[in-house]
């Protein structure tokens, strides 16, 4: 059996490798439904339950093992099958700039020194933002209808039409609904009115994210050594395998990530009444990211005062919406999704009953299993007060739990997660940078 300093030192081995498995069948899982990517998914659910419970040290990530999820990630997403609407061409040099790039901050990250950071950041963002321009430019109308609907309820907000009453031309899905919170359109629309599409204000968004992570790593540490700390980490983020067609879906989990990592920096820098605006602009965006306020409630360094005030600013940033039509916002953001068919390629548990079993699973049991996980949770963080690496995890677990039972998840929520795992790494990197040494990018 491996020594505790053993089992220590292979950690973060054990994180790199869970990653590329993670986001290996993420990439796989658009669109199809397999047993084995929803047996994956669980394990990594337990994984990560596992290892909040038993609350390991959590060393130094090294260069190599960085260097392993980045080197997997551009594997995975040369050789795992992609979904994407990009022409063969389009396709071809947009996976090339994200695989490049991934090799290129491999190599990097092997190389410490005063510029490896800046390097690595310099090198990932260049690739994401090829690769992102690529696929918007090549593929102008991804038929798919969140692209429809964002744009369409850009220019209705253009217009002061109320986005719930719209009816959508030309969507391949959903016609006649907004079911998102009405803050996704406010924060994407003007990506449609400077540029064109929605997804130039997606691609910002990520950035504004990647901004955040980096914040989270600086710390006490300011310069280059900032940049070193987490900059391989924003890295394996804006690389992540399926990210081509995160960008080409116009899928908004990045700005749900800008608005919880704003939120951790300012509180992190003693700010955590002005983090309250960050974390309300998220939650007025989309609807599942009210599960993690009960958590922030009882966490002290945010609080139940600040945690009440995010639910009310979010109430009044809906409310406009909300009294321009109350039953249609109440029907688009709510009724609908309770109600709304299956989709046969979620891999969650939920399909796995219901495509492997012919078994629907009552919506009590849904319910019973997310609340009574979010039960857990937080009286777990209100008796541990954890810091706040480990909290981030801990809403990641949330999120994850509640994605795993429900009848629609896909890529994009489960994105989401991970990448609240890599911020957590990142933040964790600065609490105790002081003793860092040159060959690592995060501290214990």
């Amino acid at each position: 059996m491996l020594s505790r300093t053993g089992a220590a030192r292979s950690l973060p081995y054990a994180v790199a490798l869970a990653w590329v498995a993670y986001f290996a069948v993420l990439q796989w899982s658009v669109v199809r439904f397999k047993v084995a990517i929803v047996v994956t998914l669980t394990l990594a659910t337990l994984a990560l339950a596992a290892w909040l419970w038993r609350r390991p040290a959590v060393p130094a990530a090294t260069q190599r093992s960085i260097s392993l999820a980045l080197l997997g990630s551009a594997l995975v997403t040369a050789y795992v099958p992609l979904f994407s609407y990009l022409s063969p061409g389009g396709r071809r040099w947009a996976l090339g700039a994200f695989i490049v790039g991934a090799v290129v901050c491999a190599v990097l990250v092997q190389r410490p020194g005063a510029a490896t950071g800046p390097l690595t950041l310099g090198a990932a963002v260049t690739a994401y933002l090829v690769g992102s321009v690529i696929a918007i430019v090549n593929d102008p109308a991804p038929r798919i209808d969140v692209w429809v609907t964002l744009q369409q309820a850009s220019d209705g907000l253009a217009r002061g039409q109320n986005m719930y009453a719209m009816t959508w031309t030309g969507s391949p899905g959903i016609k006649d609904a907004f079911t998102y919170l009405p803050w996704t359109a406010v924060l994407l629309a003007p990506g449609r009115w400077l540029a064109g599409d929605v997804r130039w204000a997606l691609v910002f968004w990520t950035l504004v994210a990647a901004a955040g992570m980096l914040a989270l790593g600086r710390g006490t540490l300011a310069g280059r050594r900032a940049l070193w700390a987490a900059g391989p980490l924003v890295a394996l983020l804006l690389l992540a395998p399926g990210t081509l067609t995160q960008v080409d879906q116009a899928w908004t989990e990045p700005l749900l990530l800008a608005g919880i990592l704003w939120w951790a920096v300012l509180v992190r820098r003693g700010h955590p009444w002005w983090a309250v605006v960050p974390l309300a602009l998220a939650c007025a965006s989309k609807q599942h990211l009210a599960l993690l306020l009960p958590i922030l409630l009882v966490w002290r360094p945010f609080g139940w005062k600040r945690s009440v005030a995010t639910g009310a600013l979010t109430g009044v940033l809906i409310a406009p919406w909300f009294l321009a039509g109350p039953s249609d916002f109440v029907h688009d953001t709510v009724s609908l999704l309770v109600t709304f068919h299956p989709i046969k390629f979620a891999n969650t548990l939920y399909l796995l009953a219901l495509n492997e079993f012919g078994v629907t699973l009552p919506f009590a049991l849904t319910g019973l299993v997310v609340f009574g996980t979010l039960a857990a949770v937080m009286w777990t963080v209100w008796r541990r007060q954890p810091d706040l690496p480990e909290l981030l995890r801990w809403l990641a677990l949330m999120l994850l739990v509640a994605n795993l039972v429900n009848k629609q998840a896909f890529y994009n929520q489960f994105w989401l997660v991970g990448a609240l795992v890599a911020a957590s790494l990142a933040t964790r990197s600065s609490t105790s940078s002081a003793r860092n040494s040159g060959k690592t990018v995060s501290a214990t």
